[in-house]
């Protein structure tokens, strides 16, 4: 079905939220961008959730926190929204919660995800075929597709095992 990457791996998630933002913010310098303190504490605390996580908790934990944000909340809103228009974070959207992309360097880019209805992970299932077929069998009915977004709920290996 596709070529298979690494990130179909869930172990292959952003495990070093420290290296992680470090990554990024060598992206934003290659491409001219600016990971302000509060996109960066951001960006941290999604990659450090380890499973998606909701704007409401990201925005609580800017609050109860001191330094970038903690006052102003609503720069959390904009923070997400670089960080998405950037490619650094994705969005999944039937559970409304935020992942970071396992790559920081690449352009914006979609990709399907396995979500585990149980415990709720969020595989990043890199495969370029997938995204193309669908982009395909778009096209060929006409419809010119902007962006994708592909969400596959169930179970992970995990809770499917402990029934």
């Amino acid at each position: 079905m596709g070529n298979t990457h690494a990130c179909t791996d869930p172990k292959h998630h952003v495990h070093d939220a420290a290296a992680f933002v470090a990554a990024v913010e060598r992206a934003c310098g290659e491409r001219g961008l600016r990971l302000t303190d509060i996109r960066a504490r951001v960006l941290s605390l999604v990659a450090e959730a380890g499973k998606p996580i909701k704007a409401y908790d990201l925005l609580e934990q800017v609050r109860d926190g001191e330094g970038a944000g903690a006052a102003a909340p609503p720069t959390v809103y904009r923070a997400l929204d670089f960080l998405l228009a950037n490619g650094f974070i994705h969005k999944l959207e039937s559970i409304n919660a935020f992942v970071a992309c396992h790559h920081p360097n690449a352009a914006q880019h979609s990709v399907p995800f396995l979500i585990c209805d149980r415990c709720h992970s969020a595989t990043e299932l890199e495969d370029a075929g997938i995204v193309a077929t669908l982009d395909a069998a778009a096209r060929a009915l006409g419809f010119a597709p902007q962006a994708q977004t592909l969400e596959v709920h169930g179970l992970c290996a995990r809770c499917a095992q402990a029934g």
